[in-house]
């Protein structure tokens, strides 16, 4: 199938979810790309703010792009003009250069907190009370240039439906939670980001918002096409 193909099947499967389709685009060439746009694709991720920087001039300004990949505090100066939304901030230093960055750009960056759900210790993310610590800091109320919208995880690379259950339902408490305590009147706190490409009808199933798909888009990756700067 083609990748307008394709887009059009995940639109069907989406349809009435509630949940948006983010495209992974990373290692994908930029003509792929356009491809996927001009079959009405917006949405994009990718995990090098490099990569993305790349990209971004050779594509439309209204393309949504997400970082989805871990984030160095030394790289947000790279993406902060445009991206849409980072989906992978686990860190108070992180968010702290976010803001800083989006202060010099005049804007306000969506961000959502990435918490490790997997039983894999290559994940990155928070726990349940490093979150709540981070989110009563003054530090963090300090920050008018960062919005937390929701949050991010990546589930263990396996074929077990009852372990990437477990582990969706454990990112779906962890936004209760934090819903609860800190945001119950905040309208941009909605987003689960969770979900790919073999296992995101089950994450839809567990409440995913977001779902970050990109072979089953694209086709397998072609790491050639990776930009390092």
């Amino acid at each position: 199938m083609s990748i307008k193909e394709n887009l059009l099947d995940f639109q069907e499967k989406l349809k009435g979810s509630h949940c948006q389709l983010i495209a992974v685009s990373k290692t994908h060439p930029v003509e792929l790309i356009k491809e996927a746009y001009e079959a009405g694709q917006r949405a994009f991720g990718e995990n090098k703010a490099q990569e993305m920087k790349a990209k971004q001039p050779e594509l439309p300004a209204d393309v949504e792009w997400h970082m989805i990949g871990h984030l160095q505090t030394n790289k947000v100066k790279y993406i902060a003009p445009y991206v849409h939304l980072i989906q992978s901030v686990d860190s108070l230093k992180l968010l702290q250069e976010i803001n800083r960055q989006a202060q010099k750009h005049d804007r306000v960056i969506n961000c959502l907190l990435q918490f490790f759900i997997a039983e894999e210790e290559s994940k990155f993310g928070l726990d349940v009370q490093e979150a709540q610590a981070l989110l009563r800091s003054d530090e963090y109320q300090a920050l008018a240039h960062v919005r937390i919208c929701g949050v991010m995880g990546v589930a263990t690379n396996t074929q077990d439906q009852a372990q990437l259950q477990r582990e969706f339902k454990s990112l779906k408490n962890i936004f209760e939670t934090l819903k609860q305590e800190f945001f119950p009147q905040a309208h941009h706190f909605r987003e689960i980001s969770m979900g790919m490409s073999s296992d995101y009808q089950l994450a839809i199933a567990e409440g995913s918002t977001m779902i970050r798909v990109g072979s089953a888009i694209f086709g397998y990756r072609e790491y050639s096409a990776t930009v390092t700067l």
